[in-house]
C-alpha cells in the first residue's frame, strides 16, 4: 500500500476539529488515518503552535539577511585584497 502524503493544512484542520470536541475515532474514519497518526500530528501541532503568532518582522529580517551577508563578504574580500597589496609594498 502506497503511503499518502498529507498537506499541513489538512493535518491542522483534523487536529483543530479534535480541539473543538470531535472524538478521535470519528476524526480518523473519514480521512482513513489511524489514531496514533492523529496523536503524532497533535503533538507536532502543539510543539510548533507558538509560530502561529510570530510577527512578520522576523520574516522580513530573514529575507534581508542573505543580501546583507553578500555585501559583507564583498567588503571583506576587498579589504583582504587591499591588505595583501600593502603587505607587498612593505616587503
Amino acid at each position: 500500500m502506497k503511503r499518502q502524503k498529507w498537506h499541513a493544512k489538512t493535518k491542522g484542520t483534523i487536529v483543530l476539529q479534535r480541539l473543538k470536541g470531535k472524538s478521535v475515532a470519528a476524526l480518523c474514519i473519514e480521512p482513513q488515518i489511524n489514531q496514533p497518526q492523529h496523536y503524532q500530528w497533535r503533538n507536532h501541532f502543539s510543539t510548533y503552535e507558538s509560530r502561529a503568532f510570530e510577527t512578520k518582522t522576523v520574516d522580513q529580517r530573514m529575507i534581508h539577511l542573505p543580501c546583507e551577508n553578500a555585501k559583507r563578504k564583498t567588503l571583506l574580500g576587498n579589504l583582504t585584497v587591499e591588505l595583501k597589496k600593502t603587505d607587498e609594498v612593505w616587503e
